[in-house]
């Protein structure tokens, strides 16, 4: 198993950049390297990440967002982001406390490309919250 993740993160390491010509902003952030940022996320998240940053694909962004999440997130309540998780809470039903939402925030930021600061994720307490914020950061180019 752990051969043929290694061979899917090569693989997805070698997608090309998206071209500038895609409908979404492009963002100024330098470009990241996706399997070494997203190493402990689940391969989904890594191929949702590539393929959003290959096409601008807004469609990706959940995934992404569940993924980083799930990666600040105990085992036993990554079940919770299984479906849907629209309405879980970050801090209350996943436990997660101000370093891991900043943690979060910072590998969004360096994946997406996006800017956040902090007076922007105090209204932020579901998934759905954290979901829409980001797609509207990334469809604002912000």
């Amino acid at each position: 198993m752990a051969l043929e993740c290694r061979s899917v993160y090569r693989f997805l390491a070698m997608l090309p950049e998206p071209s500038p010509a895609h409908s979404m902003p492009a963002s100024s952030a330098p470009l990241v390297d996706l399997p070494s940022v997203l190493k402990r996320c689940s391969a989904e998240t890594l191929a949702a990440a590539c393929e959003f940053r290959r096409t601008r694909d807004v469609a990706q962004l959940d995934p992404i967002v569940r993924g980083v999440i799930a990666r600040y997130v105990e085992s036993e309540l990554r079940p919770k982001l299984a479906g849907d998780a629209r309405h879980v809470r970050l801090v209350e039903d996943l436990a997660l406390d101000s370093l891991s939402m900043m943690e979060i925030v910072v590998l969004a930021e360096d994946v997406l490309g996006i800017s956040v600061s902090n007076e922007e994720l105090i209204g932020l307490q579901t998934v759905s919250d954290l979901s829409d914020f980001v797609a509207n950061k990334v469809r604002t180019g912000c």
